[in-house]
């Protein structure tokens, strides 16, 4: 099986300042088209660094792909120093450079034409791949059959880069084997707990099966990696072992084969031809992001609203002036009646709502951080949950929070 590395070139990701999302993306591609990567380095945007990377990649993987550093400023020596790796020398491309030139005039930036002209210096020894949606290419170099894509770092370039140019590339230059996988969701079972009660079955998966545990909330996702010539053969293989391990996880299954929830709680909805609103108060409308990431989700979301200041839940929802004097707006029953206020606003078969603490202060009414309730209405049944997740950061706090509403959604549909 062919493999890759990934070096993901830039200061401002080793500071934290930008999250890579380009490597995730780029392995998830190599897998469809059964190359493996094996592993994945940030590197500074220094020399010595990226020589470092260089050198290791290329001696240890077949594919090695790496973004970053291909900008016309001082601090861009990707370029440079891949060329002075390969005892090469950087030359200008005609084609890149016309390319360049027609890509900002048809941009009415034909001003930045001057300041972008040394993006079109490439490699003499490498093939250019044509960024249709930037100004840097990708340039690939070959050494002893291993291959070097050297791409730009932002990710709207990145991805149709990788899917349009370089994936077709290696797919016809390689009779590569099949990678395929499958995503059983299991709900209220812990980790450790699960991972004793299936290690019969994990210990008898044949070798070219690998088992991941995948925590998220108080669901583990099991992920089956089955990799081999015959796909068919494959699909089979990953069906039987799900029967297998179907009398041990009885009443635990949320899915089948899913891994994003809002893709599961879509299928539920679509199914039962069932609609949706939210009203978000914590989670400022993750839950409604999540829900319409999903492409179709027209279908069944019908709206949401973030009702953030109290005086708005009164106002918009019909929440209670004398629930918030009583329990405070963080308390069941405020989330009660924005669940209900929800559901007649949009007149949906279902509404969810939330209220809580983010952090990192306490609320007007004193409330401690990390406290959230939340209530699920589907149609004239209701049940409210509470948390308390003082551990969390805000971020991950409304990310738990919306995961965990969407999660015990489909639960309770799946016991409707």
């Amino acid at each position: 099986m062919k493999q890759a590395i990934l070096l993901i070139i830039g200061d401002e990701i080793l500071s934290g300042n930008v999250q890579d999302s380009n490597s995730c993306f780029i392995a998830s591609a190599m897998k469809g088209i059964g190359i493996e990567v094996k592993e994945i380095i940030a590197l500074a945007d220094e020399a010595s660094s990226i020589t470092r990377g260089l050198e290791y990649a290329l001696a240890n993987a077949d594919v090695v792909i790496s973004t970053g550093g291909l900008g016309p400023t001082k601090d861009d020596k990707t370029k440079k120093i891949v060329a002075s790796f390969f005892g090469d020398e950087l030359v200008s491309d005609s084609e890149t450079l016309a390319h360049l030139k027609n890509y900002l005039i048809k941009r009415n930036r034909a001003e930045l034409f001057e300041i972008n002209r040394s993006q079109a210096d490439v490699p003499s020894k490498c093939k250019v791949l044509q960024n249709h949606n930037g100004t840097a290419p990708c340039m690939m170099m070959e050494e002893q059959g291993r291959l070097l894509f050297v791409l730009p770092g932002v990710p709207y370039e990145v991805k149709p880069l990788v899917r349009d140019q370089i994936v077709p590339l290696l797919a016809e230059k390689w009779d590569l084997p099949y990678i395929m996988t499958k995503i059983i969701s299991v709900v209220d079972f812990p980790e450790s707990q699960l991972s004793e009660h299936i290690a019969s079955w994990e210990d008898a998966l044949p070798s070219n099966v690998s088992l991941a545990y995948l925590p998220t909330g108080n669901r583990v996702r099991l992920k089956l990696t089955a990799k081999g010539s015959d796909k068919k053969a494959l699909e089979v293989q990953l069906s039987k072992l799900s029967e297998d391990l179907k009398p041990l996880v009885k009443g635990k299954i949320l899915s089948w084969n899913g891994d994003n929830i809002a893709e599961i709680l879509a299928e539920v909805l679509k199914e039962r031809k069932l609609s949706i609103a939210t009203a978000e108060s914590c989670t400022g409308g993750t839950i409604a992001k999540m829900i319409t990431s999903v492409s179709g989700s027209s279908a069944y979301f019908i709206g949401g609203i973030v009702p953030y200041d109290y005086h708005q839940k009164i106002k918009i929802l019909g929440v209670s002036e004398e629930s918030i004097r009583l329990h405070t707006v963080v308390s069941e029953a405020v989330a009660q009646e924005m669940s209900k206020g929800c559901q007649n606003m949009f007149d949906t078969d279902i509404a969810v709502a939330t209220t809580g603490v983010a952090g990192p202060n306490k609320d007007e009414f004193n409330n401690d951080v990390g406290i959230v309730y939340y209530s699920i209405r589907i149609k004239d049944k209701e049940k409210t949950y509470k948390l308390h997740l003082p551990h969390l950061v805000r971020e991950d706090f409304v990310n738990f929070v919306s995961q965990r509403v969407i999660q015990d959604l489909v639960v309770m549909l799946s016991l409707s």
